[in-house]
This record gives C-alpha cells, structure tokens and sequence, in this order.
C-alpha cells in the first residue's frame, strides 16, 4: 500500500509541498518573536516613513523571512490540488501548531538542571529560553486566528479569480491572493496579540493604542507587499519544476482537475 502511494506522482509532490507549507508556518511561529531593523542588516539609513503623523522605519518580525514562502506554496497547492488541499493543510497546520505551543510551554515548566548552562549561569540560561520560546497565550491565540483567516482568504480569492480566468494569468490570482490575505493576517495578529488581548488580560499599559496598531500594521505590510511582489516569478519557477516533472499535459490535467472541483 505504502510502495503503490510513494509511486504516484501526485502523492509525492503533494507530500512535498505539504511539508515545506507546514514546516514554514511552524517555524514562523518562534523565530517571529524576534524583532530585527531591516536598515541596519543591510547597513541602511532608517527610511523614517511618514505614517499617521509619525514615522516608521522597518523594525519587522523575522517571521517575514517564510511569511512569502508559506504564501507561494499556498497557491502552488491550490493551482494543483484545489482548494481542498489547501484547507487540509491548514487545518493540519494548525492543529501541528498549537501542538508545538504546547510542547515548547511544557519545557519551559521543567526545572532546570545545573547542567543547563548556555555560558551566562542555570537561571539566566532558563529565563532566556523561557524569553525566546515563551510567547504570550494572546500572541498565540493571534497567531493562530491570523493564519486561519488570511489562509481561507486566500483561498476564496484565488478561488474567484481562477473561475474568471482558467489557467492564465498565474500570477494575477496568485499575487492578487496573497496581497490581500497578507493584509488580514498582518492586521488581525496585531490587533489580537497587542490590543484585544492586552485589554482582556487588564494590561492598559503595555496595550497599544489604535494609532500604534496602524503605523506598525501598515508598515508591516508595506514589507509583505514588496516581498510578494518580488516572489512572483518564484511562483513561475515552480509551476515550470512541476511541469517539468509530471509532464505538460498531466501538470494541465491536474490543473484541470483541481478547478473541477472547485466550480463543482
């Protein structure tokens, strides 16, 4: 049963895509926690943006470093497995996620050892893993909640556009998708992880304010827009690979097939 899966084609490219989605999107979730000046990594001057009366120069998440691969692969999957096999994926995400989330909080109760010792003592050792992989419930509950609306966005879009367009114009539905799911996710994380959940917890003084949500919501997103862009011709790139792989008329049969389900 297993040879005859790993035999087929599909199923192997589907398991391929699948583990670069899922793998991304977990590794999203922990290294986001660190914040990084894009002007200083490439010795910049701070660009100093004006928004909102204010300014803003990209301080971003390095969860932006897979944020466009996690987006390419999203649409890659849905070219060739339909919507279906995007939402299992997620789903699975998801669930593989929150699963990590509690693995990693799980660790962080274990008392640590004498042995423990990163070169600054036990204690100080312990209190920066619990500083890196410690996230807050509320970013995590923002993290997930974004994900999960930006994906199903994503998928209705390109959904939308495919049904008006068949198998041209890739990179209409694929950027077009991800430019307007991209804004969902950087907005609903943001508003839950620092606004929503801040207010919930009682914490006023640490809450941002409408007013800091947008400046650095936009500014995030000013980032995605360009990255997406940028990524386009990746999404060429692979849909060639997997053209070159399965073969023109299978890669356009399978195309073919995944949008017959999603029109039915």
């Amino acid at each position: 049963m297993m040879h005859s899966i790993f035999r087929n084609k599909s199923a192997r490219l589907f398991f391929i895509l699948g583990g670069f989605f899922i793998a991304n999107a977990i590794i999203a979730q922990f290294i986001g926690v660190k914040i990084f000046s894009f002007e200083d990594s490439f010795g910049l001057q701070p660009m100093d943006i004006p928004l909102f009366g204010e300014s803003f120069s990209f301080q971003l998440s390095a969860a932006v470093l897979v944020y466009p691969v996690i987006f390419v692969f999203t649409d890659i999957i849905n070219e060739y497995y339909g919507a279906k096999g995007v939402k299992f994926l997620t789903y699975l995400t998801l669930a593989l996620t929150g699963y990590s989330f509690f693995v990693v909080n799980s660790a962080i109760l274990l008392a640590p050892s004498q042995l423990f010792n990163l070169g600054t003592g036990m204690n100080e050792s312990n209190n920066a893993f619990r500083g890196i992989f410690g996230q807050g419930t509320w970013v995590m509950v923002g993290t997930l909640a974004a994900f999960y609306v930006s994906q199903m966005t994503d998928i209705w879009i390109f959904r939308k556009v495919r049904r008006k367009t068949g198998n041209n114009k890739l990179w209409l539905r694929s950027t077009g998708s991800t430019l307007v799911s991209q804004l969902i996710d950087t907005f609903v994380m943001l508003f839950i992880a620092f606004y929503l959940g801040k207010h919930i917890q009682g914490d006023l003084g640490n809450a941002w304010t409408w007013k800091q949500w947008l400046i650095a919501g936009t500014g995030n997103y000013i980032f995605r827009f360009l990255m997406a862009i940028v990524f386009t011709p990746v999404i060429y790139l692979l849909n060639g690979l997997i053209e070159m792989y399965f073969g023109l008329e299978d890669a356009d049969l399978m195309k073919e097939a995944a949008m017959r389900k999603e029109n039915g």
